[in-house]
């Protein structure tokens, strides 16, 4: 999609967070934000994706959070300062409000020109409806 999509401007990225999983997916959310800081947010979401296991089961303690981020290579100092300032819980809400909002239920959710793909969906899905979008952006 990146190759295909993105670096030809026809699609943009953007990444919300949906915390909807309780305490343990918010502070999963903030420290992702902390890593983004680093400019190492994928490396961190990587780590979380793979690590994650039933909800509020403990896999997003603060002790294995501070774990994958000494994996992902972080300043440790500076990650937990700013996951301790609180910068991050008001755009987090934020983020969680507006899918909320936009009818957002679950994880993963891509809206494409205001359309909703729920779930892990095939390639084809994806460039279909990016194609589509990009069909109406011309004639629009």
């Amino acid at each position: 999609m990146i190759e295909k999509y993105v670096k030809n401007g026809t699609l943009r990225i953007g990444w919300r967070d949906f915390p909807y999983f309780g305490q343990e997916s918010v502070n999963a959310a903030l420290a992702a934000r902390a890593a983004q800081e680093q400019g190492k947010f994928w490396e961190y979401h990587e780590i979380l994706y793979n690590n994650q296991k039933s909800m509020n089961s403990g896999a997003f303690s603060d002790e294995n959070l501070g774990k994958f981020a000494r994996e992902a290579g972080l300043d440790m100092e500076k990650f937990e300062a700013d996951i301790n300032s609180g910068k991050y819980e008001a755009a987090v809400n934020e983020d969680f409000q507006e899918g909320q909002g936009r009818g957002v239920t679950g994880t993963p959710t891509f809206f494409i020109n205001g359309e909703a793909l729920v779930g892990a969906q095939p390639a084809e899905v994806f460039e279909k409806a990016i194609e589509k979008a990009a069909e109406e952006a011309e004639d629009g």
